[in-house]
């Protein structure tokens, strides 16, 4: 049996890369994370000629030098995992600037295959690459492709299968030299460190004797163990301070220089251009795109049609979704008996998990809108132009399509937003992004509004909601400028960012796209709500009422039963408790109209139903506040007593930190209303209206405290996973629920000087 083949695939960002990986892999990839990092770590197989090849997409990096955490990851991943071969996927378009990794890879003395993608672009520009030739001088195989059609798979396949099968380059093969002066500093480095350094890997003792010349923190690292290491910094020392007064730069600059002179070099030999005054297709787009007036415009139109197309796309899916887990939930109900282990399923697992699993096609067509905006190029066109307008908040342009997923029109998911945070490269302002897209109008938070506002202001609900989303927007930008300015203060990193050429994405690269972080999402977000459900129902099942209160409200059932039997106009038509039970199934049933059966039952039949519903739900009130989520509701009245919330609303904020839309339902349970069916006030809405302590300002004030407080459970933990950090995931909840009671103390205590919404 052949050995398998491991492959690391390596490119500058917006090579091609992904593109290429996809088609080679398919369906036959895993995603994950770098051990340690959140930096997506992509692996895939390809099987040719019954040889395994093992791929690792690595991070997209413009150089090997480690300034970066993809610099590092990718560096690492050659050096320490010593890959069979490497792939330097090369934008053929702009060999120049992505030459500049091909020359770091070939000073590591790895194998190594150049893959010129993009030829078609390339020829489209006027550029004719000897492909012989450039070979020749690179003295590495070079491949020319289209990742986007397949062009060229077969042969990069070979070409791979090819090389591995060579011995390895030795250290002089193919060796770049830097110039006399620069060589003579570098072999007193290496007659150093050859003495007492052995690689396993590919590292040889001239690359390391090149990064420790250029002086790489993170190479130093690795000599420190070596018994000569004081003698090999001395000699390094006095290496950088003679190169240093002879060329009047530092190594690093000579170093670059002289690779990049190498390249100038090739590129002269190899590649013709046609001269022509013709603009580029991108560039005529851009002047269009990112114009300054009609730029803005054209933005917002692509962003609201990203909102249309993924809630309005996804709904009949997501009620497909809906409709399912009710059914599933009424079959389960009808099977179980009653009990606890009917209510853990049908509640606490059935409606949990389908809460969120029911997001499904929303995150899905989400994340499809998003993979067309990266794959397009549009996204970079995004965050160049809103760059200058949220960086005086602290935030960034890379931070406006994760804000918008998260909610920025409402209905959105703040789960995919911080996700689609992992685009973002400079880490102090992915972390604010994190940490403020929970404050955005989630599609979690529309129920509450849409019953807050039904009850207390029919007459103005488009502007009300208008009125909302603008001041999320405020409290994000405003959480945006305090947190940059505190806890994460520091000068804002420079935003260069590479404008790709336009794009026709590929279905297949799309569909893979989706599938892996949607995948992701069902993956985590589903197991996470499974034990949160179940926790959230335990709290508000147990202990229960006392076996006294059953018996209590047992025997006042049995009261209101037999007094309803007594009555004369009941009495004639039944006679026992079993005709009265039957009759009710049969009105459950069969739906009949009790007035076309008997008037006066009817009418006595109503207020029976009334006052049984009341003191089942008597029932229930007090069983939830006996329960150890009604306990700490209670507990927590002096707390919130300052902006009006009593016990059952505590108890539905607290079923809020699971999601959102579980206070809507608490709500209903807390407040005895669970299950009331009076003509007079039919729904939860009106019967909020007629609460005493309920008005438009309580209302007001509650949805400011529901926007803003802490997180749903499954962003807390993306939150964990994405920084890494517990500390991060504590602060994201305390620190939005403090800002949500200061900003409701507010509106409430305004509110009640100036007499407003009172009534």
């Amino acid at each position: 049996m052949e050995q398998k083949i491991t492959v690391a695939l390596a490119g500058n960002p917006n090579a091609g890369k992904t593109t290429i990986f996809n088609a080679l892999t398919g369906a036959r990839q895993h995603v994950g994370n770098w051990p340690g990092v959140t930096v997506e770590k992509k692996e895939g197989t390809v099987k040719y000629n019954s040889r395994d090849i093992h791929i690792v997409d690595l991070p997209g990096t413009y150089s090997l030098t480690a300034f970066s955490l993809e610099e590092i990851i990718a560096r690492n991943f050659i050096v320490d995992s010593a890959p069979d071969l490497v792939v330097n996927v090369v934008d053929a378009s702009n060999l120049e600037r992505n030459l500049y990794l091909s020359v770091q890879l070939m000073e590591m003395g790895c194998k190594l295959v150049l893959a010129l993608n993009m030829i078609d672009v390339a020829r489209g520009r006027g550029i004719t690459i000897d492909e012989p030739l450039f070979t020749n001088l690179m003295g590495v195989p070079v491949i020319l492709m289209n990742g986007k059609k397949g062009i060229g798979l077969d042969d990069l396949i070979k070409a791979i299968i090819s090389e591995v099968d060579k011995p390895r380059p030795s250290d002089d093969q193919n060796r770049l030299t830097y110039g006399s002066e620069v060589e003579e500093e570098l072999c007193k480095i290496d007659c150093i460190l050859s003495q007492s350094f052995r690689s396993p890997g590919v590292a040889n003792s001239r690359w390391l004797s090149v990064k420790l010349l250029e002086g790489d923190t993170e190479i130093i690292k690795k000599i420190d163990s070596l018994e000569q290491r004081a003698k090999i910094i001395e000699q390094v020392d006095k290496s950088r301070a003679h190169l240093n007064n002879i060329f009047g730069d530092s190594p690093e600059i000579v170093l670059a220089d002289a690779r990049y002179g190498f390249i100038s070099g090739a590129i002269k030999q190899t590649v013709q251009i046609e001269r022509t005054n013709r603009v580029n297709l991108s560039e005529s787009i851009d002047k269009i795109l990112t114009n300054r007036l009609l730029g803005p415009l054209i933005l917002l139109l692509v962003l609201y049609s990203v909102y249309i197309f993924t809630f309005n796309g996804s709904a009949p899916l997501v009620q497909y979704f809906d409709s399912f887990f009710s059914w599933s939930g009424d079959m389960i109900s009808s099977i179980l008996p009653e009990g606890l282990l009917k209510s853990l399923v049908v509640s606490g697992i059935i409606k949990g998990v389908g809460g969120v699993l029911g997001f499904t096609p929303l995150i899905a067509f989400m994340f499809f809108a998003i993979a067309i905006l990266e794959d397009t190029g549009y996204m970079a066109r995004i965050a160049f132009m809103l760059d200058r307008v949220l960086r005086g908040f602290g935030l960034h342009g890379a931070s406006m399509l994760a804000l918008m997923v998260a909610g920025g029109i409402a209905g959105g998911c703040a789960v995919p937003g911080i996700m689609a945070t992992r685009t973002m490269k400079e880490p102090k302002e992915r972390l604010v992004t994190i940490l403020v897209a929970p404050l955005m109008n989630c599609g979690a938070k529309l129920p509450v509004y849409a019953l807050l506002i039904g009850a207390f202001f029919p007459g103005n609900r488009a502007a009300i909601m208008f009125l909302l989303t603008l001041i999320s927007w405020i409290m994000v930008l405003l959480a945006g400028r305090v947190i940059r300015s505190t806890v994460l203060s520091g000068p804002s990193a420079p935003f260069v960012l590479e404008l790709p050429p336009y794009r026709v994405p590929t279905f297949q690269g799309l569909f893979i796209h989706t599938w892996e972080r949607t995948w992701m999402y069902l993956k985590k977000a589903g197991t996470v709500i499974l034990a949160v459900s179940i926790i959230i129902w335990a709290l508000m099942t147990f202990p229960g009422l006392s076996p006294e209160r059953k018996a209590f409200f047992e025997e006042k059932q049995d009261k209101l039963s037999s007094s309803f039997l007594k009555d004369p106009a009941v009495s004639l038509i039944l006679k026992n408790q079993q005709d009265l039970k039957s009759f009710e199934d049969s009105q459950s049933v069969e739906g009949k109209d009790t007035q076309q059966i008997d008037t006066p039952l009817a009418l006595r039949y109503a207020q029976y139903k009334e006052d049984k519903l009341r003191l089942e739900n008597e029932e229930k009130s007090e069983k939830l506040r006996g329960t150890i989520a009604g306990r700490v509701g209670a507990g927590l009245v002096w707390v919130f007593k300052p902006i009006g919330f009593d016990w059952k609303t505590n108890v539905a904020l607290l079923g809020g930190f699971a999601a959102k839309e579980v206070v809507v339902s608490t709500l209903g349970t807390a407040y005895s209303m669970g299950s009331v069916e009076r003509e007079q006030y039919p729904t939860l809405s009106e019967q909020l209206k007629h609460q005493p302590g309920w008005n438009p300002l309580m209302a007001f004030t509650l949805i400011m405290f529901v926007m803003l407080y802490a997180p749903c459970v499954v962003t807390l933990v993306v939150i964990k996973r994405e920084t890494g950090k517990w500390r991060w995931m504590l602060f994201a909840m305390v620190y939005t629920t403090v800002l949500a009671y200061v900003v409701a103390f507010i509106v409430k205590t305004t509110g009640t000087l100036l007499g407003i919404g009172l009534t």
